[in-house]
């Protein structure tokens, strides 16, 4: 906390230590960091520890990493809060089976541990896998909104869809961790599996389940709430650290998921223009706003900024079968293997900002530009691929407007 602390303090410094130079303040929708408004003080000095943790906390072989791992901290897969790069791409393995997927586990799955510290061998995927994904890193700005929607709003929009024809959300019901205890608004199945909404699949229930497993997936770290590290099965079958565990104790995995559940959403720009605006009305005409919803309300949640918001996120948080195209073979949980959760978009006209100057989009970043994504989408949003394409070019023009202004 010190160094965030003295950077806070070295900015003041420099803008009171000379009164004929005022630094420019940045642009508050140009960013996507920041706390969501309303927070306490005391709130805001959580915020304060979780972003520390999050940005700036390096792991090294003495605090924990590894010993195989992705990255070494959370920050180098999401910088400035945004979307990874291609280059910290996570790549997760598995193999579909007569009686459903295999994550693999006892052979190292789900995950790959591409790098390894020193006197360790880097993992390797087995050749029992027959199911590889790439995935880039999301942006996690406005995850505390999206946590808190009810899953009774969730379970009402996939039956308003079934009513409606025309896409057909579904929900991943995932089998909960021994350490996530649900809230009022989590509703179980008859199996006593909840309700995923957060990854690129809806693989984890929320954010404490998300941010545990990446610190032992992405970092190799463990933490009080998963004490045993990945195994690289080249070298052991055991969980093997010369690190006593857990290495991260609950209170600053704590205030990581505060963080993250208080950063504030992406502030949209210019949307007044008319050409944004006139975008806005294409994007919705052509379908595309049945599953990216633009509009949606939290429920009751004990953070009080998060409770019965309305927010515009563009994403229904539902699964949607995108093709055969899209159709990676991998399965987190119940979904198909050509399912994803729709993508929240605000943010996206952000997204250079943390890919190095240059857009990524899908899942993989495969897509270089906003309208190669467009094209990419097929089953359930192959109707709206195809008439954003019979477009004029002006129509088209206004549409990208739109999304960059999100």
């Amino acid at each position: 906390m010190r160094s965030k602390i003295l950077q806070y303090l070295f900015v003041w410094l420099a803008i009171a230590a000379c009164e004929e130079f005022l630094l420019e303040p940045p642009v508050e929708n140009e960013l996507l960091d920041g706390p969501i408004a309303g927070l306490s003080t005391s709130q805001q000095q959580v915020f304060l520890a979780g972003d520390i943790a999050f940005n700036d906390e390096i792991f090294g072989p003495e605090s924990g990493l590894g010993p195989i791992f992705v990255s070494t901290s959370c920050g180098g897969c999401h910088a400035g809060d945004g979307k990874g790069h291609p280059s910290t791409v996570l790549t997760r393995f598995g193999r579909q089976d007569g009686t459903g997927f295999d994550h693999l586990i006892n052979l190292g799955g789900p995950q790959l541990q591409h790098r390894a510290i020193a006197g360790y061998i880097p993992e390797e995927i087995p050749s029992e896998a027959t199911a590889i994904t790439e995935l880039i890193a999301p942006a996690v700005t406005g995850l505390g909104l999206l946590s808190a929607v009810s899953d009774q709003q969730l379970l009402n929009l996939v039956a308003s869809q079934q009513t409606a024809g025309i896409v057909s959300g579904s929900l991943n019901y995932v089998k909960p961790p021994e350490f996530f205890k649900p809230q009022s608004f989590h509703i179980p199945n008859v199996d006593g599996d909840f309700i995923g909404r957060f990854g690129k699949k809806s693989g984890a229930i929320d954010l404490l389940h998300q941010t545990v497993n990446a610190y032992k997936q992405d970092m190799g770290v463990t933490t009080e709430f998963d004490q045993e590290d990945p195994i690289n099965v080249q070298v052991s079958s055991l969980n093997t650290d010369p690190i006593a565990d857990p290495e991260l104790p609950a209170a600053t995995v704590q205030n990581v998921v505060f963080y993250l559940q208080t950063l504030k959403a992406p502030i949209p720009r210019n949307p007044d223009d008319p050409l944004v605006q006139s975008g806005k009305l294409l994007f919705e005409n052509i379908g595309c706003a049945n599953c990216h919803l633009p509009t949606m309300v939290s429920g009751l949640h004990p953070i009080e900024p998060l409770s019965e918001k309305v927010f515009h996120p563009y994403t229904d948080l539902l699964l949607h079968d995108m093709g055969p195209q899209l159709d990676d073979g991998y399965v987190e949980s119940q979904e198909l293997s050509s399912e994803w959760r729709t993508p929240p978009l605000w943010g996206i006209g952000l997204s250079a900002n943390s890919q190095g100057g240059a857009i990524h989009l899908m899942h993989d970043g495969r897509a270089k530009s906003l309208e190669e994504a467009i094209v990419l989408h097929g089953g359930e949003a192959a109707t709206s691929s195809t008439l954003y394409q019979e477009l004029t070019t002006q129509e088209q023009q206004s549409v990208l407007t739109f999304l960059r202004s999100l």
